[in-house]
């Protein structure tokens, strides 16, 4: 994997770039839409490719781990054949679900027990096993296993967490560098900043991840239930220690503003089902603010889902009609509202880029971020 740094704004830290991978090129900042189970629901590929024009997608070696399972993956020769995707795919280590399944597992400084949600049965995931998984996938980029913290986390917790997540790390290391790649390419690890939202920690575990040297960097651990600006602020503290020729990744973040603010701050990678979750609960963001298309307002506004819209969908269907589908159940509202969605995230990420290069990004933010928090 190569990262290259074109432009920097010259107001804030928001960065253009390039990340060249076996599967294609991502030009930076960059939104990924979250194809958990080896599916972004509600969109066929070809949509993703063609209309929202997705440059790289996230699946989750968890999910995927137990189903369809790694023996049906390496039959089919990876998740790019399984799925039928030929663009560059990240996979979350299964560390997130882990944390958010506090019912039915149990961590050790060894790795994790739990029980699958599908059927119950124990399984055990380690530093060494989560990097075997993410190779038998075949993901272009694979992310460190680590223990995420919950929100509000007593310091001591955060503390020993973050430690041992840095053990972990080694761990992971090692393993990836001791073996190869199942598909003939090349796979890049990325190891995780964690530490909560105390700022010695953040710092600590920043100048750990950046010491590995490795060809990218994630935070993780952040939009689990803090204030917005707590979130910006431990993003400012990271991305003043790691490196800044590499690329930097803010896991599971978030609103259309949260992006915006975190771009400024350095961020080049973004990924979260918001788009696709609230889709399906009729929930459109748009470039005139947010719309709850479920509302009696919007049954008869004939007018286009998004006038300055990118996608198809934004002006073949009418807000009347796309309220109708889903007060009705439809299964072709989550099929229009996931495109629109999604195509607005990646149209916006695409105008951020294209302000850093043309040296107005700041004045373009600040007027976007008031405009896109409005409820309409």
């Amino acid at each position: 994997m190569k990262f290259n740094l074109i432009k920097t704004d010259s107001q804030t830290k928001a960065r253009a770039g390039s990340i060249e991978t076996a599967h294609g090129t991502i030009q930076t900042p960059i939104f990924m839409p979250v194809g958990t189970a080896g599916t972004v629901k509600s969109v066929h590929q070809r949509e993703l490719h063609d209309d929202i024009k997705a440059q790289i997608i996230l699946s989750n070696t968890y999910h995927l781990y137990l189903r369809p399972g790694m023996n049906i993956l390496e039959q089919a020769g990876g998740l790019h054949k399984f799925i039928n995707w030929d663009k560059p795919i990240l996979t979350d280590s299964g560390g997130y679900q882990v944390y958010s399944m506090t019912a039915n597992r149990k961590i050790k400084e060894e790795g994790v027990k739990f029980k699958s949600h599908i059927d119950g049965s124990n399984h055990f995931f380690s530093p060494e096993s989560a990097m075997d998984i993410q190779r038998s996938i075949g993901a272009d980029i694979i992310m460190a296993f680590d223990e995420c913290t919950p929100y509000p986390c007593d310091y001591k917790y955060a503390k020993r967490s973050m430690e041992m997540t840095h053990r972990w790390l080694k761990r992971c290391i090692e393993r990836v560098d001791s073996t190869e790649g199942k598909y003939g390419y090349e796979q890049t690890l990325f190891p995780i900043v964690q530490g909560s939202v105390y700022k010695d920690l953040r710092m600590q575990s920043a100048e750990m991840i950046a010491s590995t040297n490795r060809e990218g960097n994630a935070i993780g651990g952040l939009s689990v239930g803090e204030p917005a600006e707590m979130m910006y602020e431990m993003t400012e503290v990271v991305t003043s220690i790691l490196p800044y020729d590499k690329p930097r990744y803010l896991m599971g973040v978030g609103t259309p503003t949260n992006i915006l603010e975190c771009i400024a701050l350095g961020i080049d990678m973004f990924d979260c089902v918001m788009p696709t979750r609230n889709a399906r609960n009729g929930m459109l963001f748009t470039s005139e603010g947010i719309i709850n298309i479920r509302n009696e307002k919007w049954k008869d506004d004939f007018s286009p889902l998004d006038a300055n819209g990118t996608s198809f969908v934004d002006h073949q269907y009418s807000k009347a009609y796309l309220r109708h589908l889903i007060i009705s159940k439809e299964i072709l509202a989550a099929q229009i509202a996931t495109i629109h969605n999604l195509s607005f995230y990646l149209s916006l990420v695409t105008q951020a880029r294209e302000h850093i290069m043309a040296g107005d990004f700041a004045d373009w933010k600040n007027k976007m971020v008031k405009q896109l928090s409005t409820r309409l």
